[in-house]
Parts: structure tokens; C-alpha cells; sequence
């Protein structure tokens, strides 16, 4: 059953709960199923960790336990950067995890995710789900046997921690720099030296000095994983993930031996998760960004000529992958003019209205 044709009939926050009232009548008739899912986080986060647990419940509740999916955390059964090789191979079904993590086997990964000054939570959730970008980044996967399903993001990061302060384009160069997808890249074209290292190795390298600076989500993640101990300096905002989308890759192969009913519980469940994990990093994140602060972290924005100089060097970055790469092509126009579309709307509206809001309480 299509994605569409499904959300006609329920809604997406509530279209687990819809099926799961008539799950009784569709379980007698449905086989069992067991996945096994590879995420490319460590179970201690339980908000970003937690979105693929949460969905793998909500699949077996409507379907009566029927359906089962095994969420495994990064490294358990493959290790992170071989996890897509992992379910397009079918070794295991399925991996909840960010796109961009595998911007090296085709930059056009990062389109799952989100690219520097890219797009914001929900112009991302519209490009994907109104403005074409779900199918052409699945027509894009559908060689390597596999596809993408959105479920989860962590709305705009935090620009990371950083052993020195940050103030002119000069303080990047030479910088050791934890960072995942096109962000990297980016980073390397300014000339800091990029990581990419999972989660849960960042803390040792940076309280090593192996890295001089390293990003990962925002104020309730990076806490938990203690980034505040090694590092002074906490920056913003994380101008590469404005909108971080993270999804379940499936394997093509497992996806089509389901039956519709399946696939329309699994993509109801995905999408919940989707709106839930945004949910939660908001309610989260100020009260850990406060006890942060209290503890001694050092708060800082971007410069804005920083900004700047990164953004053009951004461009230029667009037009060469673009040129060189006609998958990139394909996805970057699509993206880019859907964003240009939705931010000239959102100014009269969401950022006027944020704004005031935010000077009001401060």
C-alpha cells in the first residue's frame, strides 16, 4: 500500500492507533515476522536510540505481536558505517539511522538527512511528504535495494564543542572536527581537517585532544554523553543540520514480502515516530541546554562573518557535486527550490511570529 493512500484514511499521529483498533481482525490472517534492526546510535540515547524502539512496539501492537523488530544499538551487530551495506545485503532487515552518514558511497545520501543551510524541520517533513522528495530520494536508493523511510528529527542543532573559541574563519583551519555528511565536507573545504566517528567514541577522542571540536545533536544528548566535562566552549547553531532527518532503511527484498497491511502499520508507526522524537528533543532540550550553562558551559554564537564564509563556501560545493553528479542534480534542485519557496513563505509568519515571542520573553 502506498504512503499516500494510507494517510488518506488516518492521519499520521493517528494512524497507528486506527489500525491498531482493527488489528484483531487483520492478525488471524497475517504471518509472523521477525527483523532485526542495526541503529546507528548507542542505546544510551534514549530519545534518538528510542525512536526506532518506540516504532518497533507500535508495529507489534497493531499487529498483535505478530509483527516483531529486534532495534539493535550502533556497533551490536555491524558496525555504523556498514550498516546500509548490512540491509542492502539482507543481513539484516532494516536500520534506523541518518542518511548522511553514508554521504562516501554517493553524496546524494545527505538528501535523507539534510545538507548544510539546508532546510528545517517541518520544510523538510513538507518537501519530503508534498514536494516530491520522498520518491525521488527512493528512486535514488531503489539500485542499491533499498529504501528510506522518514522517521525522527532532531529540529536545528547545536554547532558542537570546541577546546578554543571560535571567532574568525582563521580558528577553523587546521581544526580536528567530529562531523557527519556533506557538513564534513564543507568543513574540509574551509580547511579543518573532518571525523566522521560514531557516538559513542566521540567523548574519548575529544578528551583526548585526538579532536579539537565535535558535534552531535543539541543540549539533552550532549549531556548525556558528558561532552561538557572535555570541552568549554559549546557553539550555535549547527548551520550543516538545520533540520536533521533520521529513517528506516529497509531492504527492498524484506519490504515486498510483507503484506500491505504490514507495510501500512510499519509506515503509520514510522511516521509517528517521526513527529514524536521532534516532540520530545523540544521539550527536552531547554532544561538540559539551563543545566549546562549553570555547570559552567561556556555558550557561544557563531560569529556572523564565520556563517557567512562558510555559506559561500557552500555554494560553490553545491555547483561542483552538482556538475560531476546527476543524482546530486536531480535532488539538490528539487531541495533547493523547495526551500527557497517555503522560507520566503515561513518569513511572514513562523520567524516574524518567533521572533517577537522571543524578544517578549527573553
Amino acid at each position: 500500500m502506498e504512503r499516500r493512500s494510507f494517510l488518506t484514511k488516518s492521519s499520521i499521529g493517528a494512524g497507528v492507533g486506527a489500525v491498531a483498533l482493527a488489528a484483531p481482525a487483520i492478525v488471524k490472517a497475517q504471518p509472523t515476522v521477525r527483523w532485526r534492526c542495526s541503529s546507528g546510535f548507542p542505546k544510551a540515547l534514549d530519545t534518538i536510540y528510542g525512536a526506532a524502539e518506540d516504532a518497533a512496539k507500535r508495529i507489534s501492537e497493531a499487529t498483535g505481536g505478530r509483527f516483531q523488530i529486534t532495534v539493535a544499538p550502533a556497533g551490536e551487530i555491524v558496525p555504523m558505517p556498514q550498516a546500509a551495506d548490512a540491509v542492502a545485503a539482507n543481513t539484516v532487515e532494516c536500520s534506523h539511522t541518518a542518511a548522511f552518514y553514508y554521504v562516501g558511497k554517493d553524496p546524494a545520501w545527505a538528501f535523507g538527512s539534510c545538507i548544510p543551510f539546508g532546510m528545517n524541520f517541518r520544510q523538510m517533513n513538507a518537501w519530503w511528504m508534498e514536494g516530491g522528495g520522498e520518491k525521488l530520494f527512493n528512486d535514488f536508493l531503489r539500485p542499491q535495494g533499498v529504501r528510506y523511510i522518514i522517521s525522527g528529527n532532531t529540529g536545528a542543532q547545536m554547532g558542537g564543542w570546541f577546546r578554543k573559541e571560535i571567532n574568525t574563519m582563521e580558528d577553523v583551519k587546521g581544526l580536528k572536527m567530529r562531523i557527519p555528511g556533506l557538513g564534513g565536507r564543507l568543513f574540509s573545504a574551509v580547511g579543518a581537517v573532518p571525523q566522521q566517528i560514531p557516538g559513542g567514541d566521540i567523548y574519548p577522542a575529544l578528551e583526548r585532544g585526538t579532536i579539537d571540536g565535535a558535534e552531535w545533536v543539541g543540549p539533552y544528548d550532549d549531556e548525556k554523553l558528558g561532552f561538557n566535562k572535555v570541552a568549554r566552549f559549546y557553539y550555535y547553531p549547527g548551520f550543516w543540520e538545520g533540520g536533521a532527518a533520521l529513517g528506516w532503511l529497509v531492504n527492498n527484498r524484506a519490504w515486498d514480502a510483507l503484506t500491505p497491511e504490514y507495510r501500512a502499520i510499519f509506515t503509520a508507526a514510522a511516521h509517528e515516530a517521526n513527529a514524536d522524537m521532534m516532540a520530545k528533543y523540544d521539550a527536552r532540550n531547554g532544561a538540559a541546554l539551563r543545566r549546562l550553562i549553570a555547570g559552567g558551559t561556556q555558550v557561544r554564537p557563531f560569529p556572523t562573518p564565520v556563517m557567512e564564509g562558510f555559506y559561500r563556501a557552500a555554494l560553490p560545493m553545491y555547483a561542483e557535486l552538482s556538475a560531476s553528479n546527476p543524482a546530486f542534480k536531480r535532488l539538490y534542485d528539487s531541495y533547493s527550490a523547495f526551500q527557497r519557496d517555503t522560507v520566503q513563505w515561513m518569513r511572514f509568519t513562523e520567524n516574524t511570529f518567533d521572533d517577537f515571542m522571543a524578544r517578549t520573553l527573553r
